[in-house]
């Protein structure tokens, strides 16, 4: 579905464009033309490939879409792949979006993602002094918004992180604790995977060997190098605290579990003590324990309780019950 189709010369906007007079823009060298496409048919693919002459390795990974995050040099044009991430409820959503950059046109196609692009544009039009730079600052200005996009996750993983742990002492909280944490690390290696290869491609942009379209605007690419850097760091970070705080709920189960092997082997410890005195008089005499001694059963009852209370309280002092 086509968004809007826009003629930029000097900065400026020209026209609002129908598809077909796009070719008339392109060929123009001193003006570009920026069309945006929501959830693309192959029919709408292959009309902007015959309109900005798109290579068709790129149109046919932009139908396919799934594809990894990345940056392709075709000759003087450029294609990039940039992942969108919304969080959705509990659930992270991922988009995907398409970039086709020539020196005379920008065609950007967008999937699965509710997130628009009007908000860059617009702020694109109210910078004629950067958008005179051409298509290569509508490359950056849409990377820059799509990165922009993933601190909002990023804090939102954060926040999530701190509650666990706020909770990771709680007694019986260990099992949810556990599987909420498994849950988290899942959404940090999705969000990494997306930021990892685009900063790897985005670095390709600055500094050294870049193309040709992209070399008048590699600082705006350092910057959106930097941002994803940081992201990553951070992501990082957040994977190791998972990772210590599945070791320290463990740790609480373990010590869980000890306390109530030392609670079972201290009353073992107490009812064997019946078990012994009873093993040693039997229980056929008569009188019990010098068989005719009348006193001797409340006697033996009697000694087995008083061990049985130091024994209690023995333990019950040194934390075992």
């Amino acid at each position: 579905m086509l968004i809007n189709c826009v003629a930029y010369q000097d900065g400026k906007k020209l026209a609002d464009l129908p598809i077909d007079d796009i070719s008339d823009y392109v060929e123009r060298p001193d003006c570009f033309v920026w069309v945006a496409l929501l959830d693309a048919t192959p029919d709408e693919l292959k009309q902007m490939q015959h309109e900005f002459s798109l290579h068709e390795l790129a149109v046919e990974d932009a139908q396919r879409g799934h594809q990894r995050p990345k940056i392709e040099e075709y000759g003087d044009s450029l294609f990039a792949v940039v992942k969108t991430v919304e969080m959705v409820g509990n659930e992270l959503v991922l988009g995907e979006v398409d970039i086709f950059v020539g020196a005379n046109y920008v065609l950007s196609v967008r999937s699965n993602s509710s997130q628009g692009f009007l908000g860059v544009r617009a702020r694109a039009e109210r910078e004629p002094h950067l958008l005179r730079q051409g298509s290569a600052f509508v490359l950056y200005a849409l990377m820059d918004a799509v990165v922009d996009r993933y601190f909002p996750v990023l804090d939102a993983l954060e926040s999530e992180l701190e509650l666990i742990e706020d909770r990771i002492f709680d007694r019986g909280s260990e099992r949810d604790n556990i599987e909420r944490l498994y849950q988290l690390k899942r959404k940090v290696m999705v969000l990494r995977h997306v930021v990892a290869p685009l900063m790897e491609a985005v670095g390709k942009l600055h500094g050294g060997r870049v193309p040709p379209l992209c070399h008048d605007t590699q600082e705006y690419f350092r910057d959106v190098h930097d941002h994803l850097a940081r992201i990553n760091g951070t992501l990082d970070t957040i994977r190791d605290t998972i990772s210590t705080a599945i070791q320290v709920n463990l740790s609480m189960v373990a010590i869980d579990e000890s306390e109530v092997n030392k609670q079972l082997a201290a009353w073992a410890a107490i009812f064997a003590v019946f078990t012994a005195f009873a093993g040693v008089w039997g229980m056929n005499f008569k009188f019990m324990p010098e068989l005719d001694w009348q006193y001797g059963y409340p006697v033996a009852v009697g000694l087995m309780s008083c061990v049985c209370g130091y024994m209690y309280y023995l333990f019950k002092r040194s934390g075992w019950l």
